[in-house]
């Protein structure tokens, strides 16, 4: 999709951070945006700062409830006629450790930061399918799915949830002309990380432990999450999968990558698998690349790509 003039957006979580820094990206190029959220406060502050701007809507929206975000993606196509491109940005923080006993706000946490993504998608895309014009979806991941976040098990968890579906949606979609983009923000300026100064009442810097007033400094100098709605705008123009931010995290993504292919066994591969996974790999990255070319119907077929098919016995 190079040109946005005209189309529309859904996003949720759109009002407060990454998500209304990717509106306000989506205006500058002509576009109309729904903006979904939870948050009445969130809301109330994001009118403020798009008052006047008739190419806004505004609807309340609970991810993790399928009816209510069904409700609102209609509200959208009742306003604005058609969705183009989703953005199931809506996070959540915490959820807990690993191995704590506690279940509630593990559920939580994933209902929000993966479930709401998979609602977004099963409820949106089936919609921009039917138009026939096209489209593409952004999903928020985070640089905690690609590497550790300490104490944050169900963030990290999801997370890393979000890449993996995103990868498969991309191939589903690559064929039926929707793109699909994932985003890995680190530090940026939202609200799922306030600073003593944002909330000096309930946040007290004095006594805080180090791990956290680092924490506070990396925020300190965050991203703007405008910036990141342009290297948004620009991922769905040029059909890239992976949208990055945060160069700081560089060289720790390529030292886990020379971790992993060091774990890998040294004897040769038999060649049966060998060919397997060549064509596999052949046919994925002809989908995961920009530009990417449809798979032939017969070859999607046997790989299973379309999610409507079923495993075999056995199957993972």
């Amino acid at each position: 999709m190079q040109d946005l003039t005209g189309k529309v957006a859904f996003i949720t979580g759109g009002a407060s951070g990454i998500g209304l820094g990717m509106a306000r990206a989506f205006l500058d190029e002509g576009m109309k945006v729904s903006l979904a959220d939870w948050s009445d406060d969130h809301i109330a502050k994001a009118k403020e700062q798009l008052a006047g701007n008739n190419a806004v809507q505004f609807v309340k929206a609970n991810v993790a409830d399928r009816d209510n975000l069904r409700a609102a993606a209609n509200e959208t196509l009742e306003v604005f006629g058609k969705i183009h491109v989703l953005c199931n940005n809506a996070g959540v923080n915490g959820g807990g450790t690993a191995a704590s006993p506690d279940f509630d706000d593990f559920d939580r946490a994933l209902a929000v930061n993966l479930g709401g993504v998979v609602n977004g998608t099963k409820i949106v895309v089936p919609i921009i399918r039917e138009q026939g014009e096209g489209g593409h979806v952004v999903n928020t991941s985070s640089m905690a799915g690609v590497v550790p976040l300490p104490g944050l098990a169900a963030y990290s968890t999801a997370k890393y949830a979000v890449r993996g579906f995103s990868e498969s949606l991309r191939i589903q979609l690559a064929e039926k002309g929707i793109g699909v983009s994932c985003l890995f923000p680190g530090a940026t300026r939202t609200a799922l990380v306030p600073l003593p100064e944002d909330d000096p009442e309930h946040i007290k810097e004095e006594g805080a432990p180090q791990f956290l007033k680092d924490l506070w400094d990396a925020m300190r100098a965050a991203i703007d999450p405008y910036d990141t709605g342009k290297a948004v705008v620009a991922a769905i123009k040029e059909n890239r999968f992976y949208i990055f931010t945060n160069n700081e995290f560089l060289d720790e993504v390529k030292d886990r990558h020379r971790e992993i292919e060091d774990a890998f066994p040294q004897e040769p591969a038999p060649a049966g698998r060998v060919k397997f996974e060549t064509m596999r790999r052949e046919m994925t990255r002809n989908l995961m690349a920009p530009g990417n070319r449809p798979v032939p119907a017969e070859s999607k077929e046997d790989m299973a790509l379309d999610l409507g098919s079923k495993s075999p016995a056995g199957g993972q």
